[in-house]
């Protein structure tokens, strides 16, 4: 038996980076009419990013990685429902039915529910020990564990995968990591980069197995090892799947919604079905910095800007999204800035020293600079960024030269000095 339809003017399904940012700009934009939050989890809007880092090491606690104070949504007039989950939209009559079976009508929807992480399809994907770093209990469930963990086999040499080796090696685990490609950060990354996160974590004692795919995980309940393509079978009391997320779209695409892989948007957030907008990892869509193509961005600087997008449309303003991608990773003492999206670039230029530990790489395609990813180079990720917005074309002998600041190489704009 359902309920009667409880009606508010916008719903948000999703308490993430992207539903959390849009709920907050709504409200700065003037936006006075009801809203409400639908979220999977139990716990009001947190950040992600502190999941495979700070969180997992203990350094901060949660109510340390919650976006706004549990109070904050109450004095906004942001109504949390948490712990629901959306089954079903109907874009006619503008509501949504629950899991449990209860109808939501709305009058503007912006569907920021995110993705949830892909599980290996293999024999034994489901034995106890096997996790995933997507939410706070998943990292909860990981941490209670560990106490009788000795070995710990990562799959996927993503940057999820290296953060919480980089973690777990903390904590004196043995930890291994297993790589279908022949490179870390294959997908993200060009090779230098990869190769200086292998030397780094085989430093502090991680086994990396590259070009190694997973044949199944065996165990009798619980998992006791990770058997290898190349019939090897890795002793583990623990599985850290970090294989990337599928997006959650599935009642909007069933509702008629263009898309696939991910929801199709354009420059506003609007999705095909009237009213309804999509924002953040679930959302695809034409970036210019991706040079045109189609693509999801799992990162909380998309997350961030395009609520802000849907919002200020949604209130009437003109706007699109254009921003210049940027994503940020911990492991050990390195912190890494990127700039930009280095996928197809053409060549590769390495500014400054690894052996420094602070350097950069800098990617062009066609002569113009794309991407850079910087290694404990705050000055350069902040300059770049300017270089990347403008698709800067600069002497790679000048952008190798780490003594000049990239500022001076490009006096189109002023760009900041640090």
């Amino acid at each position: 038996m359902t309920e009667t339809p409880t009606s508010y003017d916008i719903v948000i399904v999703g308490t993430g980076h992207a539903g959390a940012q849009a709920a907050i700009a709504l409200r700065q934009e003037g936006f006075d009419g009801t809203i409400a939050m639908i979220g999977e989890e139990d716990y009001p809007p947190y950040e992600r990013p502190p999941l495979s880092k700070e969180y997992l090491a203990g350094g901060k606690a949660f109510e340390r990685i919650l976006i706004r104070p549990e109070r904050f949504w109450d004095e906004r007039r942001i109504a949390l429902r948490l712990g629901e989950r959306v089954v079903a939209v109907d874009a006619e009559a503008r509501c949504l039915t629950t899991a449990a079976g209860d109808l939501v009508d709305y009058g503007t929807l912006i569907w920021a529910a995110g993705g949830h992480a892909r599980r290996l399809s293999c024999n034994g994907y489901d034995l106890a020990g096997v996790h995933s770093v997507r939410t706070r209990s998943d990292v909860d469930r990981l941490i209670a564990e560990l106490p009788n963990v000795r070995d710990v086999v990562v799959i996927g040499g993503g940057y999820i995968g290296l953060e919480a080796a980089a973690v777990l090696t903390r904590f004196g685990k043995a930890v291994t990591i297993v790589e279908a490609q022949d490179r870390v950060l294959a997908r993200v990354a060009g090779e230098a980069l990869s190769r200086f996160y292998e030397d780094e974590h085989r430093a502090h004692g991680v086994t990396i197995r590259l070009n190694e795919s997973v044949t199944c995980l065996e165990g009798d309940g619980a998992i006791a090892g990770v058997r290898l393509s190349d019939g090897t079978v890795l002793a583990a009391q623990m599985a850290i799947v970090g294989i990337g997320i599928i997006p959650s779209v599935a009642p909007l695409i069933a509702a008629g919604a263009a898309g696939g892989n991910g929801v199709a948007i354009d420059p506003q957030g609007r999705t095909s079905l009237p009213h309804v907008f999509a924002i953040g990892d679930c959302a695809a869509h034409v970036n210019p910095f991706a040079d045109g193509a189609v693509i999801r961005l799992e990162s909380v600087q998309n997350a961030h800007d395009q609520a802000t997008v849907a919002a200020r449309t949604i209130v009437g303003r003109d706007v699109a999204y254009h921003a210049v991608p940027w994503f940020w990773s911990n492991q050990y003492d390195l912190k890494l800035q990127t700039v930009g999206l280095s996928t197809g670039h053409d060549r590769a230029i390495l500014r400054g020293d690894p052996a420094t530990r602070s350097f950069s790489v800098v990617y062009l395609r066609e002569g113009r600079v794309i991407a850079l990813d910087c290694v404990n180079a705050m000055r350069d990720f902040v300059q770049g960024k300017a270089l990347v917005a403008d698709g800067a074309v600069i002497a790679a002998a000048a952008l190798a030269d780490a003594t000049q600041p990239l500022k001076t190489l490009w006096p189109k704009q002023d760009i900041p000095s640090a």
